[in-house]
């Protein structure tokens, strides 16, 4: 006989009255930390990480946190724009009405004059405050509350940056230690030597890390469409899940298009656009695989999250450029996810030291967190280290 199954009476877990809580604050700290040595790749070179902590407390009771990266040099302008325009707007509206903020901030960028990178990474900011915050109020992780049954993502580190002695050798202890620490591929810095060159340091990271280990290389626009299909041909047996940013920036479009055309490879790109209608076009065009929207430099995850349901129409999949305390849950928030992105600890001591209890990854894959918003919390010991006194 069939029994009726007794309704299961739950706990509400979600703050009281949060449909119509308010934003009472929002605060920012500067962060800055000299790193162990100088980072370099095709076309970047830096000595420190920067980011901005923004911190928006509500009036029940949740406050909504979140660090994103900013550029040395932009990060005193960021600030003064999320205090001076953004702020002041904000004061007093539902944290729920997260699209509402987002036009409000978006304001800020249309100014022609002033560099709308500024603008854009204040608009972030705010943003990925207010999505801990509504995560919070609802008592769920982001990636829950976006409708994923993940509870681990794939990994892969961003690796391989150029050395003047011993490059190859170095390398590939890199590698080594990366497989045996439990990540489960390097995308590997290239565009900075010849495509022969760039090869041999490709052929000694799959050595090293065995044909199980995902390997990705990134040229960060280095190279001519001629030299990114050379390279492409001197690594055809390397099995290279991904070839980004290849081309140099001013026809990436077309010169992308024409790469994957030509060899196959799946191309990823998309960090170097500022919104959802620059990585459209570049889908539309054939240029892309795998669009990595940089959700820190493009007006915050809400936008990220545009660009990811944008890309499922185009069979595309989606990652977020680095930042994973935020990408881990975005791409597990995504049905056309890829792998979440982390840095070296030397290249980004932030999330290692300044998230506490954070879980290490293992067996190529990182363990989402599983506490409300993005599931993290400050270790205040490391947040006062990194604080910008200069």
């Amino acid at each position: 006989m069939n029994r009726p199954i007794p309704a299961q009476v739950s706990k509400p877990s979600a703050v009281a009255g949060a449909a119509d809580a308010r934003i009472l604050r929002i605060e920012t700290i500067p962060l800055k930390v000299k790193l162990d040595r100088t980072v370099i790749g095709s076309n970047l070179k830096f000595t420190h990480r920067c980011a901005i902590v923004t911190r928006i407390t509500t009036d029940a009771g949740v406050v909504g946190e979140c660090f994103n990266g900013s550029d040395d040099e932009l990060q005193g302008a960021i600030m003064r724009v999320i205090a001076d325009e953004m702020t002041p707007k904000l004061i007093g509206r539902r944290v729920m009405a997260i699209d509402e903020a987002w036009d409000i901030t978006r304001a800020s960028t249309e100014p022609f004059q002033r560099d709308r990178r500024i603008a854009l990474r204040a608009q972030a900011c705010i943003d990925s405050a207010l999505h801990d915050a509504i995560g919070k109020l609802a008592g769920l992780p982001l990636h829950v509350l976006w409708g994923s049954a993940l509870t681990e993502v794939p990994l892969i580190v961003l690796g391989g940056y150029y050395r003047d002695r011993n490059e190859i050798e170095e390398l590939a202890e890199e590698v080594t230690g990366l497989k045996a620490a439990g990540a489960g591929g390097i995308k590997l810095k290239v565009g900075g030597r010849t495509p022969a060159e760039d090869a041999a340091r490709a052929e000694a990271a799959r050595r090293a890390g065995g044909d199980d280990f995902v390997l990705a290389c990134d040229a960060n626009q280095g190279w001519t469409r001629a030299e990114a299909i050379e390279f492409a041909r001197r690594v055809v047996d390397l099995d290279l899940r991904w070839f980004e940013e290849p081309c140099k920036w001013d026809n990436d479009r077309a010169d992308m298009a024409a790469v994957r055309a030509a060899t196959g490879l799946a191309i990823s790109a998309g960090q170097s656009e500022l919104s959802r209608f620059g990585c459209r076009d570049l889908m539309a065009a054939g240029a892309i695989d795998i669009c990595n929207f940089d959700a820190s430099w493009g007006g915050g995850p809400t936008e990220w999250r545009r660009v990811a349901a944008l890309a499922q129409s185009f069979n595309v999949g989606v990652a977020q450029h680095i930042e994973p305390q935020i990408g881990a849950m975005l791409v597990a928030g995504a049905p056309n996810g890829t792998f979440a992105e982390m840095l070296l600890t030397w290249r980004d001591p932030f999330f290692d030291k300044l998230i506490a209890g954070q879980k290490p990854f293992r067996r190529g894959k990182y363990p989402l967190p599983d506490r409300p918003g993005w599931g993290w919390s400050f270790d205040p010991d490391y947040l006062d280290f990194a604080r910008r006194r200069d």
